[in-house]
């Protein structure tokens, strides 16, 4: 006969699922601490697969971590990948690069565009990344694009631009003279 197992939590196990299931920052990891609670409750491993759409077997392994770890048990484990393009030194030099004029490296342009950025880093790095790769390593460096704020006013006369102001206060102080013979309103037949 196979061994019968414990789903029963003590109080202190209880506090910490139901701790998980309200403030665990990874989903996973709320639903998993939900399925140990249920089982806490009475509700067969079957029965939580179902209300919880995974398997049979998924659920006893999340007990099974649960027993062996606790509460860590329920994270992911880490997972092997292909290492990441953007190194400390190429987040550096992207810093560097952010921080410097695109005129002074010899561009015709003075403002860095994803496009434009990324294609400069590749030529000086060597490292060619997607459009989404590059954008997530800008956000991971807690980089955001802005525009840029175009104001002429240093190019404008400063005379003329004070007598403008002056004309535009005085239109705004009188009364309009005629009412305007256009309406947006129209009335259905």
């Amino acid at each position: 006969m196979p061994k019968q197992l414990k789903y029963q939590l003590n109080e202190t196990e209880l506090k910490q699922i139901e701790q998980a299931i309200k403030t665990a920052p990874e989903p996973r990891v709320r639903q998993r601490a939900t399925g140990i609670r249920l089982l806490h409750l009475g509700k067969k491993p079957e029965e939580v697969a179902e209300l919880l759409n995974v398997t049979t077997a998924t659920v006893y392994n999340w007990h099974s971590r649960w027993r062996e770890n606790g509460l860590p048990g329920l994270s992911d484990a880490p997972r092997s990948g292909r290492p990441t393009l953007a190194d400390e030194n190429y987040c550096v030099r992207l810093g560097e690069v952010l921080d410097s004029d695109p005129a002074t490296l010899g561009y015709g342009f003075t403002i860095w565009t994803i496009d434009r950025l990324r294609a400069h880093m590749a030529k000086i790095t060597g490292i060619r990344m997607s459009d989404e790769t590059f954008r997530s390593v800008l956000r991971q460096n807690d980089y955001v694009y802005r525009r840029p704020k175009h104001d002429l006013k240093p190019l404008q006369d400063p005379e003329a631009r004070e007598r403008a102001e002056e004309i535009i206060a005085d239109l705004k102080k009188k009364p309009k003279t005629t009412r305007a013979s256009y309406s947006l309103w129209t009335k259905l037949p």
